[in-house]
């Protein structure tokens, strides 16, 4: 048996570390602020006891890098040796007999009584006879130390992931902006981070919660809570990512008043797959993934003003897509069959087809033009309140304007007698490049 104590800096941090501990151990026990790891199945995993070690304390998960370790051969042993640490005693030559009583929660009510029996350390009770330990200070003493020498079983109550990430802080000052709760944001998002890794799943969606601490202000009546909610494109581990679209969001709300508390609360999680890499450089590009830059733009611009194409299914050129924000483009949408011809629309539509005049029976811009194709019909829309589209298209060539792409538009109006007319209108609708 192995056993590694940590003392982590923040006491709020500490389930942040009890979350990452368990990614090395499942036999993690929380006592008092202390953790406790039984790493003696987990070492050969990590590549031995020292790399283990190397890979528990490392700083490279958001929080703060413990303020103190030891480690034993028992969990008593460990944390003793921790308590020692934290007072700035060294530890003794001979382990665990030297260690201190003062050290060993069970013999803390009885520490008075062996004072005055000149017995200060573990070896110095061990040596007492254990019928008259056990009358004089009860079965539990003995049983402790029996175990700090190895000689009985530790029994711990383990540490076990929640379902959801849910934690709140107390913010050290109130905050009159939302910039100012980013301090603390960060360090909740560096606990989500652990809690993600340990349940290996990624967040797509947060939420940011803030105490406002005044239940008035200008005789308004305020909440008690105010919310900003955080999605991403997809799932995600990364703290970086999720600091950089949280501030940007701050960055855009209001308080309603000083904020005196902020919490953090997990929306949606998925199954986090990890990253996957390749031995080719061309496969493993640098720099930011564009699904981030997005989210962080909309974040900052607004999410109306960072638009993406999204097809329709509809054969007109210009209804073939439409521009929807590109943070939360919601449900795609099926697109029509391609035909062969597709290939032929323009690169460049006009926003509004132009009208061209027609002389001796061809339509003219900047002169008369030639058809080069024939013509393709597209017939649709008659579900619509307009009625049906009816279009034969065709690539023109302009002498001064190059290609061009134009139909002409069938429309049925009333005639004379009230008997149906067809009448044909020429239109401009998109440049080749």
């Amino acid at each position: 048996m192995h056993w590694i104590a940590l003392w982590p800096s923040h006491e709020d941090e500490l389930a942040a570390w009890g979350w990452r501990a368990l990614q090395f151990t499942p036999r993690v026990a929380q006592v008092g602020r202390a953790l406790l790891l039984e790493v003696s199945g987990s070492e050969r995993l990590f590549g031995g006891r020292n790399r283990l070690l190397h890979q528990v304390l490392q700083d490279d998960h958001g929080l703060a890098a413990p303020f103190a370790w030891a480690q034993g051969a028992t969990s008593l042993v460990a944390l003793a040796l921790l308590r020692l640490r934290l007072r700035g005693q060294p530890p003794p030559a001979v382990l665990p007999g030297g260690l201190p009583l003062e050290v060993l929660d069970a013999a803390q009510e009885h520490m008075a009584t062996l004072a005055r029996a000149g017995c200060n350390s573990w070896g110095g009770l061990r040596a007492l006879p254990r019928g008259g330990v056990a009358r004089r200070f009860g079965a539990a003493l003995l049983e402790a130390l029996d175990a700090a020498y190895g000689e009985r079983p530790e029994r711990h109550a383990w540490l076990a992931l929640p379902q959801a990430f849910d934690l709140k802080l107390e913010l050290p000052t109130l905050a009159t902006g939302a910039p100012e709760l980013m301090g603390t944001a960060q360090r909740l998002l560096a606990q989500l981070q652990a809690w993600l890794q340990a349940r290996h799943r990624g967040v797509l969606a947060l939420e940011l919660e803030w105490t406002l601490d005044l239940k008035r202000l200008d005789g308004v009546r305020l909440p008690s809570h105010e919310q900003l909610a955080v999605r991403t494109a997809q799932p995600t581990q990364d703290l970086g990512h999720l600091r950089r679209l949280v501030g940007e969001h701050l960055g855009r709300a209001r308080l309603a008043a000083p904020a005196s508390q902020l919490r953090l609360r997990s929306l949606d999680t998925r199954p986090w797959a990890g990253a996957s890499r390749s031995f080719l450089p061309e496969d493993n590009p640098q720099g930011e993934p564009l699904h981030q830059l997005v989210e962080r733009l909309s974040a900052r611009l607004g999410a109306h003003n960072v638009r993406m194409p999204q097809a329709q299914a509809d054969w007109r050129p210009e209804r073939m897509q439409r521009w929807v924000p590109a943070a939360s483009p919601g449900p795609v949408q099926t697109a029509a069959a391609v035909q062969p011809g597709d290939v032929l629309y323009p690169s460049w539509l006009l926003p509004q087809p132009l009208p061209l005049e027609v002389r001796d029976n061809r339509p003219w811009y900047e002169g008369p033009l030639r058809l080069l194709t024939r013509r393709q019909r597209v017939e649709t829309g008659w579900w619509e309140e307009g009625g049906a589209v009816v279009r034969d298209c065709f690539i023109a060539r302009s002498e001064q304007a190059g290609l061009l792409w134009i139909f002409c538009e069938h429309t049925v109006r009333e005639g004379e007698g009230g008997w149906p007319k067809r009448h044909l209108r020429w239109y401009l609708q998109g440049w080749y490049a």
